[in-house]
Parts: C-alpha cells; sequence; structure tokens
C-alpha cells in the first residue's frame, strides 16, 4: 500500500515539475528577467533543496515522515501558487528556498528524500523493482508534463485572450492538493521508531560519508552537461532546432522510464553494485563518443542510447543505500547522499561553458564521460564486498 501510494503522488508532483520547468522559464521571461536574474532564483532552487534535504535527513524521523512529507506537498502547492501571482523578486525568492519547487522532472530533494526512505522499507527482494517502477513514473509523468506545457501557447495563439503562462503555474496547488489527499492515506507503518536521536547516522555513518562524496562528484561531471546546456550545445555545433531536441528529449524520457523498469527487474539477479556500474560505465563511454560524431543524425542516436542505460543505476543506487544502512538509518541515509548531489552540481555549467569556450567543443562530454567512468571504479572497488552476494 506504502509504495502504491508513494508512487502516485511521485507521477502527479513528476507532472507538476515537468510541466512547470518548461512554463516558468518562459513565464520568468515574459516577465522581464534577466539572464542573469534567472540564474539566481533557480540557484535559490538549487540552494533551497539543498537546506531542506539536509533538514529532512537530520530530523526527519524526529518530526514523523508522514506529517514532513505532507507539510512539504502543501508548502509546494504555495510556492507554486507564488510564481503563478506575482513577480516580485523577494517572493520568488521566499518560495525558491523552501525546496519544493524543482527546476527537472525527476528531482532529488526533500520530497523524493523521504519517499526514498519510506520506500526503502520494501522487502529487500522487491526493493530494486519498488525503485525501478518510482523511478519510471516520474520519468513517464515528467515527459508528458513538459509536453503538455506546450498547450498554454497554442492556445493563447488561437484565443488571445487565455491566460498569460504565469497563470498556469496556479495547476501547482490543484496538484499539491491532489498530492496532499494521497499521503494522508499513507498508513502509519511508514514511521520509524528512531527516537529524538542526535545522531540520525551511527552505525553506517563512514559508508554513507565515502558514498555522498562519490556522488558529489558523480553529480559534478553529470553537472557539464545538464539538459539545457545539451540543447545549447547541439545548437553550437550541429544546428538542431529547437523542435528537433524538443522531440529527441521527449524519447530520451521514455527510454528512461523503460530502462528504469528494467534495471528493477535485473538487479536482483545480477546484483545491485554490478547492475550500477554495468549499465552507467557503458554510458559513460557513449557520452564521451557524442562530440566525435560527424553529423546530427549519429549524434542522437548516441545520445539517445547513452539515454537508454544512463539512469538504469538509479534504482539500483537506492536500494543500494537503503540496503546497506540500518533501518532506523534510512531517511538521514537517503536525505544526505541527495544533498551531497546538490552541492557538487552547481559549478558543473560555468565549467562546461568554459572548457567549450576555451579548450575544444568536445571538452564538456569528454570530461565528463571521464570522471564518471572514474567514479563508476571507485564505486565498484570501493563498495563491491559491501552486500552479501546477489545483493
Amino acid at each position: 500500500m506504502t509504495a502504491r501510494i508513494v508512487i502516485a503522488v511521485q507521477t502527479v508532483r513528476a507532472f507538476a515539475y515537468g510541466f512547470g520547468a518548461v512554463i516558468l522559464g518562459s513565464a520568468l521571461a515574459a516577465e522581464g528577467f534577466s539572464a542573469a536574474g534567472v540564474g539566481a532564483l533557480f540557484t535559490a532552487m538549487l540552494g533551497g533543496m539543498a537546506l531542506m534535504t539536509f533538514a529532512v535527513g537530520r530530523w526527519g524521523d524526529v518530526l514523523g515522515r508522514r506529517r514532513m512529507y505532507i507539510s512539504l506537498l502543501a508548502v509546494m502547492g504555495v510556492s507554486g501558487a507564488v510564481y503563478g501571482i506575482t513577480a516580485w523578486v523577494p517572493a520568488l525568492v521566499l518560495a525558491a528556498i523552501t525546496g519544493t519547487m524543482s527546476t527537472d522532472a525527476n528531482e532529488s530533494g526533500p520530497i523524493t528524500s523521504l519517499e526514498q526512505a519510506m520506500l526503502a522499507d520494501s522487502p529487500a527482494a522487491e526493493r530494486a523493482r519498488v525503485f525501478g517502477r518510482y523511478n519510471a513514473a516520474a520519468y513517464l509523468a515528467g515527459s508528458l508534463g513538459a509536453l503538455v506545457a506546450a498547450a498554454p501557447q497554442a492556445l493563447r495563439s488561437v484565443a488571445p485572450g487565455a491566460p498569460a503562462e504565469q497563470r498556469w503555474l496556479l495547476a501547482f496547488p490543484v496538484l499539491a492538493v491532489a498530492c496532499v489527499l494521497l499521503a494522508m492515506r499513507l498508513p502509519r507503518s511508514v514511521e520509524h521508531q528512531a527516537g529524538a536521536r542526535r545522531r540520525p547516522l551511527t552505525t553506517s555513518r563512514s559508508s554513507v560519508q565515502r558514498l555522498a562524496a562519490l556522488f558529489a562528484v558523480d553529480a559534478f561531471a553529470g553537472g557539464l552537461v545538464v539538459t539545457s546546456f545539451i540543447v545549447f550545445w547541439f545548437k553550437t555545433r550541429y544546428g538542431a532546432t529547437t523542435e528537433v531536441m524538443g522531440v529527441t528529449l521527449f524519447f530520451a524520457g521514455l527510454l528512461q522510464a523503460a530502462s528504469s523498469i528494467v534495471a528493477g527487474a535485473i538487479a536482483p539477479r545480477l546484483g545491485l553494485i554490478n547492475t550500477m556500474v554495468y549499465t552507467h560505465l557503458p554510458s559513460n563511454i557513449l557520452l564521451a563518443l557524442v562530440p566525435v560524431m560527424p553529423s546530427l543524425g549519429p549524434a542522437i542516436a548516441v545520445l539517445l542510447v547513452r539515454f537508454a542505460i544512463s539512469q538504469m543505476d538509479v534504482p539500483a543506487r537506492q536500494a543500494f543505500i537503503a540496503t546497506l544502512v540500518q533501518p532506523e538509518e534510512r531517511t538521514a541515509a537517503a536525505a544526505y547522499t541527495n544533498t551531497a548531489r546538490f552541492i557538487g552540481r552547481p559549478a558543473g555549467p560555468t565549467i562546461a561553458g568554459a572548457l567549450m569556450q576555451h579548450a575544444t567543443v568536445a571538452a564538456p562530454f569528454v570530461v565528463a564521460g571521464v570522471i564518471k567512468s572514474l567514479y563508476d571504479v571507485v564505486v565498484y572497488v570501493a563498495f563491491r564486498s559491501k552486500l552479501p552476494p546477489g545483493r
């Protein structure tokens, strides 16, 4: 029951984030925000997610998973409403630092950390499959939300009196209410009776710290090739149109959803660490090969193949964290490793632009591929013996 409810909430939430990620940028531009202003708001969102995710790790079990989960979902609705009704910068920044707004459909913020902790209580044999369905729902719903985000502009082209794009962000409170109603059905068993522990991580502290450091490195490398930069790079390198990249990224989302299901199915047989590394390492080699393709078609083909396997490590990674730590440490472990990803990611796009401008046009993809490949090797060497065989 818990898994079904959490996946349902994730589906609604990912749709909202996928829809909002497209509408938000366009609405801010229409309100006259500069590139620097928009960048500052997005930075505030990332910073808010990092802070609130840390707070979940520190106090999530003390305050109660269910209570904090419902509260954050409600705040998501309020934050979305703020962006839907005003362009006053202080209000937008305040809404951003709640950590409940996102620039991506499948994020790793405070709400996600609570969901991962609750799903981690699934039986060990089913854990990877549950996380596979959870991530697949996010990819599918997020892709659908991004597609639906084209509707407001299309509507205004035939009905000029239709609401401005900013007002469509008022869908957030409506969707948040649906999420809250679903979350209120969660059983009391989702709570972990850890008590008011001063240190939410004890026996697994060193392992989680090492994992968090590695995840920060992986996130930094991923930050070199974020989605927006990929679109910019393909336009610069191959002259790809926005329409072509939009369709490409939509199919990328479908491939990621399918691969999440496959990863959940093979992880119990192949093993969690093996699934993480054996799928992630080839995808990083493909990432480094994208810029050496001679034309747009082959480059997109390599990129799509890469997307088809690049996220297969995610369900296995989430299940691995849950299996590695004690049950009472799962909320903190999910939150702290997710926080590490936020710390490592923001510097990536700036460095990618500098590499592209001052080194070579291929540099961001090659450097990202190499760093991510090294990450895979280190994870395999450091953690392959941490779980029993087959896990």
